[in-house]
Formats: structure tokens, sequence, C-alpha cells
């Protein structure tokens, strides 16, 4: 008998669980929910996505292309090798995308709270 109602109250809680699973894992994979960034390149992209985008003065008409820039700040990589992570008040960033088998390159400042695309070059 006591066998059973440990076995009763193992399946409770097993039932529970399962339940809160799902709606964590539905939560995690549909739109609406949240990203869990481990790396730095993750957390540097995912904070640069969540901040208001805008252009600096010297970029050409053409590069105002914010699906472009979108690509860059999901699918980019951070050279942190060149980007000046300590300055103040703006953090400097090189990101590098592969586009039509050419690399190209985006210089950003990322400020508190906007993110001000500066140039997009070919890498070199």
């Amino acid at each position: 008998m006591a066998f059973l109602r440990r076995l009763g109250w193992y399946l409770v809680g097993l039932s529970i669980g399962m339940i809160f699973l799902v709606f964590f894992l539905k939560k995690k994979s549909g739109e609406g929910g949240f990203e869990i960034c481990y790396f730095p390149n993750c957390r540097v992209l995912k904070d640069m996505r969540s901040k208001t985008l805008t252009f600096g003065d010297d970029l050409p008409e053409k590069y105002k292309d914010t699906l472009l820039i979108q690509r860059f700040l999901t699918d980019g990589d951070v050279d942190f090798g060149k980007s000046d992570t300590k300055s103040e008040p703006c953090k400097i960033y090189f990101l590098e995308l592969e586009e039509d088998g050419k690399i190209l390159e985006l210089k950003v400042k990322n400020c508190k709270e906007t993110l001000v695309v500066e140039t997009i070059a070919p890498y070199n």
C-alpha cells in the first residue's frame, strides 16, 4: 500500500513537471519567447538588437538599409580584436558578415539608448 501511495505522488509530481516543461519550451521556441545567450558574441548582438537604430551622417544612402543591418545583428560576428569595448560613453564594435561571397564589415557605436551605424565597407 505504501508503494502505491508513493507511486501516485511521484506520478502527480511528474505530470506537473511535464506540464511546466511544455509551457516553458513553447514560450522559448515561440515568436514572443526569450533567447538565452551564453557566448559574448550572442550577448553583444542581443544587446544591440534591443536598442533604437540610427545612422551616422557619413553613411552613404545605399547602406541605410535596415534589412542589411538586421542581418548583421542576427547573423554577424563581432570582431573583439578590433572593437573598443572600454570606450565611453559609446562602445565601438566591428561586425563581419558574409554577403554574396564577400565579407562586409560594419562599424557601430553602441550607446546606452541607441545604436549608431557608422560605416559599412568590404572587409580588409
